[in-house]
């Protein structure tokens, strides 16, 4: 090899190496498993994982970045060794990052590269990835907003922070969650994409006369429409609006006025397959699963799949992560408020004795979920 083809070949190499952390922070996960041979591999031993072929080091990488508030990541220039149409060397990264449900770190690794040339320039035949330290202290700073382009993470920092995580105390790392404030504008955004790609149809609406108005748009006049309860609906003025409305059919005011002693069954199939079920849920996923807690289970069936439609209300406070952290917003957040409110109303408490998880819509166009951007209910 003449000293200019190996000056041209470090120079693509290094090129190679500051494509993926661009690639990386612009969350352009396509890009970045395209800078890999098609049978290339991305392990990270301390998970440990191992990513084979492009296409699942694309589709985990967008898995695992949809976990993270903020991502920072620095590569520092290592060695090439070039040996023909193939090449080892190393770089040292830098990161920072903070997950949604409220982690944070720091670490310093080594990539271990092996690089293959190809028709289409180097490309990475291996990157194995070894975290040298981590510290998993607080950060004390944040994420600009939504106004600033947000940096993604890499499969990187998922390797530090994720083998960490194994570790940390759930409990501690819940501590960072206020169940009632209002999510940010990328998370609304990146729980309603979720939403739409598994089925449901989502749309972001500014606040509760929105949603007021976009209901009357959705429902056919002369619909059987049941109203679960929810403190979502009865604060933002939709369950009067069909309650009390001519337009519908409105089933619970009939269910309300019916003998339970006699007419159980009745009830029952009334509530169970409606034209139009309208609710909310306890919570909602940045992964697209809707979460739905019940005393009794009586609104279950049609929410289920009895209803030949569902409309969803959903508060901006209300979309989690995940289900784990879904269901703790149900126990920690939800359950106590409304305990205090049927103690009020009914002279009992509450419980969670039924839970329903929607993880996607399998018929087109029966589900909507309208989330708002400001907080509302439970």
């Amino acid at each position: 090899m003449n000293d200019f083809q190996e000056t041209v070949d470090r120079v693509e190499i290094e090129a190679l190496r500051g494509e993926f952390t661009d690639a990386a922070m612009m969350r352009d996960r396509a890009r970045l498993a395209a800078l890999f041979t098609p049978d290339g591999v991305l392990r990270m031993p301390n998970i440990p994982v191992e990513l084979v072929g492009r296409e699942e080091i694309r589709t985990e990488g967008e898995r695992l970045q949809a976990q993270w508030d903020f991502f920072v990541q620095n590569s520092h220039p290592g060695t090439i060794r070039l040996d023909g149409d193939t090449a080892t060397g190393r770089t040292y990264m830098h990161e920072i990052a903070r997950v949604l449900d409220g982690r944070s770190g720091l670490n310093f690794a080594v990539y271990h590269d092996s690089y293959q040339r190809t028709p289409e320039g180097w490309k990475f035949a291996e990157r194995v990835y070894e975290v040298r330290y981590i510290d998993t202290t607080p950060l004390r700073g944040s994420s600009p907003g939504p106004d600033v382009q947000d940096h993604a993470p890499s499969e990187a920092g998922d390797a530090a922070l994720a083998s960490e995580a194994g570790e940390a105390d759930a409990s501690a790392a819940g501590a960072a969650d206020d169940f009632g404030a209002p999510r940010s504008a990328e998370r609304l955004d990146r729980a309603v994409a979720a939403l739409r790609a598994n089925g449901f149809t989502a749309e972001l609406l500014d606040d509760a006369s929105a949603a007021r108005a976009r209901i009357e748009e959705l429902i056919p006049q002369g619909a059987g429409v049941f109203t679960g309860a929810s403190e979502t609906l009865r604060l933002s003025g939709v369950a009067q609006d069909i309650e009390e409305s001519d337009r519908y059919q409105a089933i619970r005011p009939r269910l309300l006025k019916m003998d339970r002693a006699i007419e159980s069954d009745r009830i029952r199939r009334l509530a169970a397959a409606p034209d139009v079920f309208v609710a909310s849920v306890a919570a909602v996923t940045e992964t697209g699963s809707l979460v739905i807690a019940s005393g009794s289970g009586s609104q279950l069936p049609a929410a289920a799949g009895g209803a030949a439609q569902v409309i969803w209300i959903v508060g901006a406070q209300k979309v989690v992560p995940d289900l784990s952290t879904a269901l703790r917003r149900v126990e920690e957040h939800a359950l106590p408020l409304e305990n205090a409110r049927a103690q009020a109303v009914y002279g009992q408490p509450s419980a969670v004795n039924r839970l329903l998880v929607l993880n996607a819509e399998p018929q087109p166009g029966r589900s909507t979920v309208l989330l708002l951007r400001e907080a509302i209910g439970f």
